[in-house]
Parts: structure tokens; C-alpha cells; sequence
């Protein structure tokens, strides 16, 4: 909840009502971006697009680009911040406050209290993802369905001791599945398990699944859904041997899809010691991309 108490400290940051306002990261933080522009334009604050800091079109008007990044230092984020420098309103959302996004940007939020040693994001992630939920929640601009914060974060601390199943936790493979702001969700989900646990993940639009991807389905392979389930598609995944997974039908009650991320990362952990993995020290990976640094 610190997070949405803050929402009234950073109102040089946040998105105006009306503004047409690109959000950008990389890796977690795109996700985290393309779940809010989707929550942002179909609540009616305002046409809203999201782009991996390195795919920006550099040209398209926009009143304002939101910046996404844990590290602060991260090349393709800073990169994008100095080309777009004097003609755009820029905001960055970090956790350290001691980095160059400080100066890149022309206003910051500061969610250090949301920073975390790991390699591996995951509070930042979801922190940002609150904090922007929080101010449409105040614009009163959350879509239709999509549940108050207060709620969402009763949904977390259940989501933080809800027993993970023998079936999520001996699969082979999970397909990660979201609808509209869920499907960054589906994304974040599979990437920590490829992060954390090194598993075979992959991510789609709930409604694509049935065009190719259940071809894999199966014994031993996982559909977990966000959101809101399309009709029939349980009954599909059940034809093939799959498993399927959805906190909105779960019997000990739904939870909100920001919830759900909290347990597929409690099973990414789960699932990296168990293998015997540093599920914060990933190999391959470091905590920021830096390019042109050997260490990064």
C-alpha cells in the first residue's frame, strides 16, 4: 500500500488525463509498461502505447514517454531519454536514486523502498505496476472489472501462502496465457521461470493459445491463464492432458491477476531450489544492461 499512498507525491510524473503517452523498459519492465498502457487507455486516461526501450519509433508525437527501470542504468532506457531530450515530457519511474536516470529524465518517482538485491525483479516490478494502477484508481479510470488496489493487495498476502500444487510444481513446461493487461502479466510469469528456474515457458494472448500453441499441450505441461478465461478453453486443454490453471476459477476464491504474478514468482523460486539454483543469481544475467560494460 505504500506505493498508492504515494500516488499524490509524484503528480509531475504520472500521466495527465488526455495525454498521449508512450511507456518503455526492457525485460520486466516493458511487461510492467505494456500491463498499464492497456489498463491506462481502456480506462479512458488516455491513448497509451508501450515499447521495449530499443524498438521506440523516435518520431511519433507523444505529449509524454514514462520510463520504467529498476537499475536506473540501464543503456537502451538512457539511450532513448537523451535522444528524445528538450522535445517530450519525460518521467522515469526507478529505484535508486543515485543513478544517471536522475538527470536523464525531466521528473522521477523514487521507489526505493521498493528495490531489491536480487538479480531477478520482482518487487520493484509489481511496486510500479501499483503505483500506476493507484493513479487511475484516483482518476477514477480503471477499467470495468479490474479490482481497487485496497483489494488487490488483500489478494497478495493470500497469494504469499496459498499452496502450490504438485501438478505446477513437477511440470515439464508452462504456457502463460492474459487477456488485455493481463497478457504483460502472462509475459513477467513466463519470464521468471526462464530467469529463475531456466524452465521451457512461453506466453500469448488467452484467445491465441487455441491457434497452434496447444499443439504442446499435455501431461506434464501447464496453461495458466490471468484474468478472465475464454469460453471453453479449460475444457480444450483438459481434451489433451494438459493442466490448466486460473486463479479467477481457483475454489478457494479468485484473485486479482497482480496477485497471481506473486504466486507463479513464488513457484519460479520454488522450482530454481529445487533444481538447485540461485534463483536470484541467475547465470547469464546481471542486475542492469549496460552495454558496452563486460560485466553486463
Amino acid at each position: 500500500m505504500r506505493a498508492a499512498r504515494s500516488v499524490s507525491s509524484f503528480t509531475d510524473v504520472l500521466p495527465r488525463r488526455g495525454e498521449r503517452v508512450a511507456v518503455v523498459g526492457c525485460g520486466t519492465s516493458w511487461f510492467m509498461a505494456h500491463a498499464y498502457a492497456e489498463l491506462r487507455e481502456s480506462g479512458g486516461h488516455g491513448e497509451t502505447d508501450a515499447f521495449a526501450a530499443s524498438e521506440f519509433p523516435v518520431g511519433r508525437n507523444y505529449d509524454r514517454i514514462v520510463a520504467i527501470t529498476r537499475s536506473g542504468t540501464t543503456s537502451e532506457v538512457l539511450d532513448l531519454l537523451a535522444k528524445v531530450r528538450g522535445t517530450v515530457t519525460t518521467s522515469a519511474l526507478t529505484a535508486d536514486p543515485a543513478t544517471p536516470v536522475m538527470t536523464a529524465a525531466d521528473a522521477v518517482a523514487v521507489l526505493d523502498f521498493a528495490d531489491e538485491d536480487s538479480v531477478v525483479q520482482t518487487r520493484f516490478a509489481t511496486t510500479a505496476l501499483v503505483l500506476l494502477r493507484a493513479h487511475l484508481e484516483a482518476e477514477q479510470a480503471l477499467p470495468a472489472g479490474v479490482r481497487p488496489i485496497a483489494q488487490a493487495v488483500q489478494d497478495a498476502q493470500r497469494a504469499l501462502v496459498l499452496p502450490l500444487s504438485n501438478e505446477v510444481c513437477g511440470a515439464e513446461q508452462f504456457t502463460f496465457l492474459g487477456t488485455g493487461w493481463t497478457y504483460g502479466l502472462a509475459l513477467e510469469a513466463g519470464l521468471k521461470l526462464r530467469e529463475a528456474a531456466r524452465m521451457w515457458t512461453e506466453a500469448y494472448p488467452a484467445m491465441e493459445y487455441r491457434h497452434g500453441p496447444i499443439s504442446i499441450a499435455g501431461p506434464c505441461r501447464v496453461a495458466w491463464v490471468f484474468g478472465p478465461v475464454p469460453h471453453g478453453l479449460a475444457d480444450d486443454i483438459a481434451r489433451v492432458g494438459g493442466h490448466f490453471v486460473s486463479a479467477s476459477t481457483d475454489a478457494v476464491g479468485a484473485l486479482d491477476p497482480l496477485a497471481d504474478l506473486i504466486v507463479a514468482q513464488r513457484l519460479a523460486v520454488r522450482l530454481a531450489e529445487a533444481a538447485g539454483y540461485d534463483p536470484d543469481r541467475p547465470r547469464n544475467l546481471t542486475r542492469s544492461v549496460i552495454l558496452g560494460n563486460a560485466s553486463a
